[in-house]
């Protein structure tokens, strides 16, 4: 697996494998991961780069990562395993940026390695080894909170190894989830779990607590 954000090429149905067609080369299915949720018409911002491709793009959501490609260029894109991504949440506060979206917390390489290097830079280039933050902003913000639950669907699927080895360890536990803040009051989560806040609120957090 690739930690953070990385660049793909896409394939396509028809003649030439170019712009068009459908996509044929976004999903690994020989390794059971499947697609979740497409929606089209939206808008990547890395880091706090402007929007990456004017015209939007569109997402797929699968049991493993979460993929935007460009509908400038279809046959470019980015993709991002949901084990590097570390937070995930509804936005709707204008002060914290001015259109709804699903802002995304992005692990690197640099990040589990402890490296000292610097966090992205204010430059306009693109160096996708510094990218830790991640918006996606759909036309229609009606779509956010369904969007969102794809995502905390999927981001169960892909525990991280350490978290899901010491739940294996635990005599009756199935899992180390928290579905509600009753529970998180009841229940301190030893480290590696997950937690979900599914309350009306302008920002619905995703937690993955890092041990």
């Amino acid at each position: 697996m690739v930690y953070g954000v990385r660049e793909i090429n896409v394939s396509r149905s028809g003649s030439g494998g170019g712009s068009g067609g459908e996509p044929v080369n976004l999903i690994d299915t020989e390794n059971g991961e499947s697609l979740m949720r497409v929606q089209p018409g939206v808008d990547l911002v890395l880091s706090n780069l402007p929007p990456h491709s004017p015209g939007s793009g569109t997402l797929y959501v699968t049991t493993k990562q979460v993929i935007w490609v460009s509908d400038l260029d279809q046959t470019k894109g980015f993709a991002v395993d949901f084990l590097s991504i570390s937070l995930h949440a509804v936005s709707r506060d204008p002060d914290a940026y001015p259109l709804p979206c699903l802002y995304t917390q992005i692990e690197t390489e640099d990040d589990l390695h402890s490296n000292d290097s610097d966090s992205e830079s204010n430059n306009h280039a693109l160096d996708l080894s510094t990218v830790r933050e991640m918006r996606l902003i759909p036309s229609d913000p009606t779509q956010l909170d369904s969007l969102f639950q794809t995502s905390c669907d999927c981001a169960e699927l892909n525990p991280e190894p350490n978290a899901a080895a010491a739940a294996a360890e635990e005599e009756g536990q199935q899992h180390n989830w928290i579905f509600s803040a009753d529970q998180m009051e009841d229940d301190e989560q030893p480290g590696g779990g997950k937690l979900y806040c599914s309350q009306p609120c302008q920002l619905s957090w995703s937690f993955k607590w890092r041990s």
